[in-house]
């Protein structure tokens, strides 16, 4: 433990996911305390936990809270699906989103919807998970990753500039994406996709309520 402060503690490595990009952060257990929220801040993650908080310097073990990780992760991998059977059958960004284990919201530039539009994406992105395209991580510069625009799928890129080297999220044939959240080996492994809701957000912006099972 490298820091310190009311209620929570920051390490000098840690596998708990801190909120950012849309997905929620992780929960677990670290040194027999519960953690209950995750925040980067400058430097440090900070993990928020339940009880009295140990010395700097404390060596801490810590387990997350596989269950709702592997859920976020196959949730997480449904919106890039999502997002790239809509890129590729019509050419439309994103203009946002958020998740929660099994469930999520994603904007997209439409005005309006096509007719047909959820029965036509339910069946494009169920079909691609069936398909079981494999997913790979890679990390590119920043100078080499500006360059491909297709890899920033958000109307507005969400990457800051102090960022050196690019994540790469490839569903293999299918999507392939700048981004630093977690994900599932291959798209079987997502389950199944549902639209549950389509919403109006103002002229141009169309939102998506999905739901994994």
């Amino acid at each position: 433990m490298v820091a310190c402060r009311d209620n929570a503690v920051a390490l000098d490595r840690t596998a708990f996911y801190a909120t950012g990009g849309g997905q929620p952060h992780d929960t677990g257990v670290l040194g027999g305390l519960v953690v209950t929220d995750v925040r980067k801040e400058a430097d440090h993650v900070w993990h928020t936990v339940e009880g009295d908080v140990p010395a700097v310097g404390t060596s801490l073990l810590g387990e997350i809270a596989w269950e709702r990780r592997h859920q976020l992760m196959r949730t997480h991998t449904a919106l890039h699906i999502l997002c790239g059977v809509i890129w590729n059958e019509w050419r439309v960004p994103v203009t946002g989103g958020n998740m929660e284990p099994l469930s999520a919201r994603m904007d997209f530039e439409f005005d309006p919807l096509p007719e047909g539009f959820v029965g036509r994406v339910e069946q494009l992105v169920n079909d691609a998970i069936e398909r079981d395209y494999p997913i790979a991580v890679s990390f590119l510069p920043r100078s080499t990753a500006v360059q491909d625009a297709e890899l920033i799928r958000t109307k507005v890129s969400l990457i800051p500039e102090t960022v050196s080297e690019i994540r790469v999220v490839d569903i293999v044939g299918l999507d392939k994406q700048a981004d630093g959240g977690t994900h599932v080996r291959s798209t079987k492994e997502v389950g199944t996709f549902r639209v549950v809701k389509t919403e109006s957000k103002g002229k141009g912006n169309k939102r998506l309520r999905i739901e994994i099972g």
